[in-house]
């Protein structure tokens, strides 16, 4: 039976899976989509995963599902669910294995005619400099007391050594730091991973790319985060927490096996594996994924580093000329203890974002200052073939989805299938015909990224904003890309 005849259409951009579609659902589970995009995910099990998030003890509202949304590891990629604290539960599946996985967005004075001439120098120098690629060892070597400085400081303790500016601290989603992280809770299985990768990009779908503006929606929000309108240069880059997290991501899961037979916890499905937050199972848990958050948004501002002195390098000019203010830093795989309003009462929750970003509107305390009046920055990757949007957070997010909207463009291939599709293409050359220079640590993996891989992140960013949860702010294209 097709998805189609199974959900509630609420309107052309919400379909509703009632909560008796499966036994021991909570409650019901929205899915942002148009009728084209549902029927992509047919065979995908990303709505039967959405049914099982349903399941989890103490959910509250709706298991979401943004328009990107496909298989992931329990939750899907894409889901959002609050969970009370008082009665409710915590799983890493809910969070992923890339705990605070996340993007930035750099602005530059350059235009892309400036730009061009010594594109692929600019191109070798960030793969030097920001090393991709499975393993990668980064510029900055950490000793045991350091690591456990950085995974309580987060970004700040980057910036305090020098690898940064302060006012970066206050454009990073909560500073840059987790308040709760718990280096005691952190294996040294996963202290040992993390210790060399300080400032490293990562593999998969992580990336670098040296970006030209080529289309403004809303100028306003574009000059307040600093886009002077098309033919500007930015660069967006998009990693986590590298080994660290994953580490840290493993070790809990098998915490929560034990867990979910402890607190007699059914569940449909074992990757959903969880114990209730005020335990001390979900306390550490808890505890050592906001170190893992802290490392991915220090590694983060490592390589914002390395970017600022690679455009120095190449372009010849001085930081001033150039400027490289960071626009924004937002996580996009978290669990985060927040206020929100349910039934017309303010309750505290924790949203869990897996692949999913926050959205907050214009006026909310959690918004940077400089941004207040216009809303939440949301950073929008698409693949490395196509575009990228910045887009920004509305009120209806906040009554919706608990303030928060998509990540990317979300897979419609598995990489596989992607590389079963595409081979014999040389996508290294495909794409500097169309302009775009492209270094890899492995070019024949450069299938499992292509466009073909993804869906359509304008269909994603167009769905969101018809159904009113986040606002285009402006469109960037590649010309430059480092991938592991």
């Amino acid at each position: 039976m097709s998805w189609l005849d199974i959900l509630t259409q609420i309107d052309d951009y919400r379909w509703e899976l009632p909560q008796d579609y499966k036994s021991g659902m909570r409650v019901p589970a929205l899915i942002f989509a148009d009728r084209a995009m549902l029927e992509q995910l047919e065979g995908d099990q990303a709505i039967e995963q959405a049914a099982n998030v349903a399941t989890l003890p103490g959910i509250v509202g709706r298991s979401l599902a943004m328009p990107d949304i496909h298989w992931g590891y329990g939750f899907p990629i894409g889901g959002v669910a609050a969970m009370r604290v008082e009665d409710g539960v915590v799983s890493p599946g809910g969070v992923g294995f890339d705990i605070n996985c996340g993007t930035r967005v750099i602005t530059t004075t350059l235009r892309e005619e400036d730009v061009r001439p010594i594109l692929r120098e600019l191109v070798n120098q960030l793969y030097r400099d920001a090393p991709p690629g499975m393993g990668g060892k980064g510029f900055l070597r950490l000793n045991r007391q350091e690591l456990d400085e950085l995974m309580v400081q987060g970004a700040r303790w980057m910036v305090e050594r020098g690898y940064g500016d302060p006012e970066d601290l206050d454009v990073i989603e909560s500073h840059g730091c987790l308040a709760d992280a718990d280096p005691d809770a952190v294996s040294e299985r996963a202290r040992q991973r993390g210790l060399a990768q300080l400032g490293t990009i990562g593999s998969g779908n992580h990336f670098l790319e040296v970006q030209v503006v080529d289309q403004v929606f809303d100028e306003e929000a574009a000059r307040a985060f600093g886009l002077d309108g098309p033919g500007q240069v930015v660069i967006f880059f998009h990693c986590g927490s590298r080994g660290f997290g994953h580490q840290v991501c493993q070790d809990y899961l098998r915490v929560m096996e034990t867990a979910i037979a402890k607190y007699q916890i059914e569940l449909p499905d074992k990757q959903l594996a969880c114990a209730p937050i005020s335990s001390p199972e979900g306390k550490a848990y808890l505890g050592a994924m906001a170190a893992g958050a802290n490392f991915a948004w220090a590694n983060r501002q490592g390589i914002t580093h390395q970017i600022r002195r690679a455009l120095v390098k190449v372009t010849g000019r001085s930081r001033d000329d150039l400027g490289l203010h960071l626009v924004y830093d937002v996580a996009h795989n978290i669990a985060k203890i927040e206020r929100h309003r349910l039934n017309g009462r303010e309750v505290t929750v924790c949203v869990h974002r897996k692949g999913a970003t926050r959205a907050f509107p214009a006026g909310h305390p959690d918004v940077p200052e400089r941004y207040r009046q216009v809303g939440h920055p949301v950073l929008v990757p698409g693949d490395m073939g196509r575009y990228s949007f910045l887009a920004v957070g509305t009120e209806r997010a906040m009554t919706e989805t608990w303030g928060s909207t998509c990540h990317g463009a979300g897979r419609v291939r598995s990489r596989g299938a992607a590389k079963r599709l595409l081979a014999g293409v040389n996508i290294a050359q495909r794409m500097e015909e169309q302009g775009i220079i492209v270094r890899a640590q492995n070019p024949r993996d450069l299938a499992e990224e292509a466009s073909e891989a993804y869906k359509d992140v304008a269909n994603v960013i167009d769905i969101l904003e018809h159904a009113g949860i986040s606002r285009k702010v402006a469109r960037m294209r590649p010309i430059g890309v480092t991938k592991g």
